[in-house]
């Protein structure tokens, strides 16, 4: 039997290494090198685009345990980010190129792989799993409409602007990690308040991307990728509560902490470049030049690149998708990615295990698992087949989605381990149900 996946991200690449690692013939179908979205510029598999994390590595928060589930999985895209990994305080971030590199060499290795660069149009006869993601190309946009008897919605999410390291006046700065965790791995630029103010007015009043009149209809802001001026507009402080809280860091130089702070992260394992931590932006180039300049620290920062805005698209989930991320009107046809709603690299690289998990017990005449509510993966599953959902919106991980414990704890950090920990006992369980089936990416 042989599946067909649609698409080289993270959610395509997970399933199709999941399926041929269990013995599964594969044809893998990616349009790059020979065509890109609008968002992508690299060649390999598994670009990351929107940021270079993959959010907090303690296992007791929410991306922590869906990262610890996905290794139990046999995940690639948790074992090349380990393997890419850039310092980052508390959070897994990795080396854009080196993380892609390796999960294209783990595919194009792979004898049950057959690596097919090509756009699809239309979806290929047999069992299918498409994950062609929030930039699914509009020619098979439009069999994705025909197929499922609906329009799927439209949002825009944006990527943050980069800057050398050489550029930024190290004079204003200070490496630190919020409540000192990491080995001061951000660059911290502090602001006091009349620069804070300064920097406000200029970027609520910044000119931004005039958006086509079919983007004007369809535009639908994210909260978990929303542009830094859109943000602002919300209040003067809405900032310094959100991406320039300056709670957990003190400037070095006054012994203070700053009114704000603008952070920048690592973006290759060099540290060559960084980049603006929630700063993801729909401003013109020279507005962001700018305005951006005006941060203490980057007065003459070298930009390498703007920060953009793309059109998403997402399924209506709930009414047309299982929870194996299987459809209900076509049951050789699953979808795995962000165009599911789940949000985020790491969410999206989980649906691309569940959906291949499932698609397996299927070949093998048996029924889809459905994991623990208890689990992180388990939870996001039952949130994108969720039918008493009206107003369906993407979700990324969060402890919100988790039953709570049987007992009350009141200390947040105490709660949150003791909630991953029972997550993790109940997925260890389940899968060992499974002894037939391959979790491992070696």
């Amino acid at each position: 039997m042989k599946v067909s996946v649609i698409g080289g991200g993270l959610a395509g690449c997970e399933a199709a290494l999941f399926l041929a690692n269990n013995g599964v013939e594969v044809d893998l179908y990616e349009m790059k090198p020979t065509e890109h979205s609008p968002a992508h510029k690299y060649d390999g598999l598994a670009e990351l685009v929107c940021s270079n994390s993959l959010k907090a590595e303690r296992t007791a928060s929410a991306a922590g345990m869906l990262k610890a589930e996905m290794a139990m999985l046999g995940s690639v895209v948790v074992k090349a980010g380990y393997a890419n990994r850039v310092a980052a305080g508390g959070a897994l971030a990795v080396d854009r190129e080196g993380f892609s590199d390796y999960i294209t060499a783990r595919i194009k290795n792979h004898p049950k792989i057959n690596l097919i660069e090509k756009r699809v149009d239309k979806l290929p006869e047999g069992y299918v799993i498409a994950a062609t993601g929030p930039l699914t190309h509009d020619i098979l946009s439009k069999e994705y409409m025909a197929l499922c008897g609906e329009n799927h919605l439209s949002f825009f999410d944006a990527a943050a602007p980069i800057v050398t390291l050489d550029s930024i006046d190290m004079e204003k700065v200070f490496f630190a990690a919020r409540y000192g965790r990491g080995d001061d791995d951000y660059i911290n630029c502090p602001m006091n308040k009349e620069e804070y103010e300064q920097f406000y007015q200029a970027l609520v009043a910044g000119e931004t991307v005039q958006l086509k009149e079919f983007e004007h209809q369809s535009l639908k802001v994210y909260e978990g990728c929303m542009p830094v001026e859109v943000m602002a507009k919300r209040g003067e402080d809405t900032l310094r509560f959100g991406p320039l809280k300056p709670v957990g860091l003190r400037d070095p130089r006054t012994g203070h902490r700053p009114w704000a702070v603008v952070q920048l992260r690592k973006e290759n394992a060099q540290g060559s470049m960084y980049n603006l931590v929630g700063f993801q932006t729909n401003l013109k180039f020279p507005e962001q030049k700018r305005i951006f300049s005006m941060i203490p620290g980057l007065e003459n920062a070298q930009f390498v690149r703007y920060g953009v805005m793309h059109r998403n698209t997402f399924l209506n989930s709930p009414k047309l998708l299982n929870s194996s991320f299987c459809m209900k009107s076509n049951p050789k046809i699953y979808f795995a990615g962000q165009i599911t709603g789940v949000e985020g690299y790491i969410e999206s690289a989980a649906s691309g295990l569940l959906a291949a998990f499932n698609l397996l017990l299927v070949l093998r005449g048996k029924q889809p698992v459905l994991l623990p509510e208890t689990t992180m993966m388990g939870a996001l599953s039952r949130y994108i087949s969720d039918e008493s959902i009206t107003d369906f919106q993407p979700m990324g991980c969060n402890m919100g989605l988790l039953p709570p414990l049987p007992e009350r704890v009141r200390e947040k950090a105490l709660r949150y381990e003791l909630t991953a920990n029972r997550g993790l006992e109940d997925l260890k369980n389940k899968l060992s149900e499974f002894d037939d089936i391959i979790f491992s990416q070696e």
